[in-house]
């Protein structure tokens, strides 16, 4: 019974622990491509617009920080917090998060396809219309954070948790999923690709929020008496 009741248990999501050392301010002014950035501390910028593909940051804190348009593809981001960042289509297309916080993000129409996750933490804030299609997720805890229409399209999630999150509009086609646990979901709606729920764990009250979709996707109808 033990053996079967340690079968059944979700794999702990490795969680981000990031601390950082002491920052120096971010004097520069613009980004640069393939810029390096280490151990540096990004306040209440205005980053909009601005080009930096291919950078990279490392022991790094951005805070307050306006990403409205700003270019970050391939950007590769470690052991950092991303604390009260807001803009409207930042392109983080192909990037590398490792070891990252992100916190009280205010986002939307964010680029993120083709990007691989691994032990990030989001928690808190709002993004709209996030765009995950084809990316990897490993070791990633959503927390306490609304999504609103994101898109998981051909994307691969392990070990994904979403605790005490809102996620309207949900899509999930092509997507893979193992060990990713909704059990504390507070909100879930799936637009499409419920069929590809296979290796996410739910609990009772999401199972029935579930049920008209499930019924959907197996092509039965279901009607009132």
């Amino acid at each position: 019974m033990a053996r079967e009741a340690k079968k059944n248990q979700v794999p702990a999501v490795r969680r981000a622990q990031v601390r950082l050392p002491e920052l120096l301010p971010f004097e520069d002014g613009e980004l640069e491509s393939e810029g390096d950035y280490d151990g540096l501390e990004f306040r209440d910028l205005d980053l909009v617009g601005q080009e930096g593909r291919g950078a990279r940051f490392m022991d790094c804190g951005l805070y307050g920080v306006a990403l409205d348009e700003t270019r970050l593809s391939r950007v590769r981001v470690m052991d950092s917090v991303l604390e009260g960042v807001r803009g409207v289509g930042t392109n983080l297309a192909e990037a590398s998060l490792r070891d990252v916080e992100i916190v009280d993000a205010r986002l939307g129409g964010t680029q993120l396809h083709g990007a691989v996750l691994e032990r990030v933490v989001v928690r808190g804030g709002k993004i709209d219309y996030l765009n995950l299609r084809r990316s990897k997720l490993t070791d990633v805890i959503f927390e306490g954070c609304v999504l609103v229409e994101p898109d998981f399209g051909d994307a691969t999630l392990n070990r994904v948790e979403f605790r005490d999150c809102a996620l309207r509009g949900v899509d999930l086609s092509g997507a893979t999923l193992k060990d990713v646990d909704l059990r504390t979901v507070a909100s879930l709606e799936i637009a499409r690709g419920a069929e590809r729920l296979r290796g996410a764990v739910i609990g009772v009250s999401q199972m029935l929020d579930l049920a008209p979709v499930f019924a959907g996707v197996m092509g039965v109808r279901v009607e009132g008496a």
